[in-house]
């Protein structure tokens, strides 16, 4: 009776991946023991030659030659040699560059547990509500708009500008009255632009008085870095926070940034609790501070 449940039991995937981690983790401890370096003895391991051999042909499109792969193992052992006598002299003491390596190194292993996180869809919208101002759609202006060139209307620029627009509003919609304004480097349409946007290209003064007109009827005169405009604005959307489905990538982006800072904090207080740290002379003494204005 009780052979069909452990064979039920056996046909388990679930089993099957224990068991296979089990294994794995088995024989990672088995190679992980071995892979300690033997004083006076030097190893050359078929992985590392196969780890060699594809960063070669990775780089150059080709595989070396019989005497470049000799060079690289000669050098992979010159290696070895230099890495395990600076050890040994305790040249990596106090060296700036391989303490900040060294820690770099075991950031990349919180890193890596944090690169397993999957979030649903529950945790990504969570966070977009928590970060309103990080995803929030700029306000947008489509319109239409007429320049007047300072230079060329002289002291009559205001007249003019007020005859245009009595105009423009007059004939409502009519689109002929365009080759009423100047010559302009910019175009006259713009789709779908956020004040950025718009000021990057008429300026800051340009985009305040923007925000304050009503779609529907020509207005003007405003000022921009280029002269005058009548303007028409057909559309404006306003400022909103999207629906995750729409900046999902971000968000993801976001999150994910997120969670490896976190789990980064984490790792590092954890190993923290090992150690009592004691900081000597915390603020500097004045012969100190004299010193380092000196270098």
């Amino acid at each position: 009776m009780m052979a069909d449940p452990l064979k039920k039991l056996a046909r388990e995937p679930l089993v099957h991946f224990l068991v296979l981690g089990a294994l794995l983790f088995a024989v990672y401890g088995l190679l992980n023991r071995n892979s300690e370096p033997v004083p006076g003895q030097i190893v050359v391991s078929q992985g590392q030659l196969a780890s060699m051999m594809e960063s070669f042909t990775r780089t150059r499109q080709r595989p070396p030659t019989r005497e470049e792969w000799e060079g690289l193992v000669r050098a992979r052992v010159r290696e070895e040699v230099y890495y395990r006598e600076a050890l040994a002299l305790g040249l990596d003491k106090d060296d700036l560059i391989i303490r900040r390596r060294l820690q770099q190194k075991m950031e990349f292993v919180s890193d890596d547990i944090a690169s397993q996180a999957q979030p649903t869809d529950a945790e990504l919208n969570a966070y977009l509500q928590a970060h309103p101002d990080k995803f929030r759609l700029e306000q947008q202006f489509t319109f239409r708009q007429l320049y007047l060139n300072p230079e060329k209307h002289g002291p009559n620029l205001a007249r003019d500008a007020a005859q245009l627009l009595a105009m423009l509003n007059k004939a409502g919609g009519d689109t002929r009255f365009a080759v009423k304004g100047d010559p302009f480097v910019l175009d006259h349409n713009f789709t779908a632009l956020p004040p950025s946007e718009i000021s990057r290209q008429f300026g800051e003064a340009f985009v305040t008085k923007l925000g304050g007109l009503q779609p529907g009827h020509w207005q003007g005169p405003i000022e921009s870095s280029f002269g005058l405009h009548l303007v028409f604005i057909s559309e404006r959307t306003e400022s909103r926070l999207p629906a995750l489905a729409e900046v999902r990538d971000a968000v993801r982006r976001e999150w994910d940034d997120a969670q490896r800072l976190e789990t980064n904090e984490k790792f590092y207080q954890e190993l923290l609790k090992h150690y009592t740290v004691t900081i000597e002379n915390l603020e500097p003494t004045t012969e100190e501070k004299k010193m380092a204005v000196a270098k």
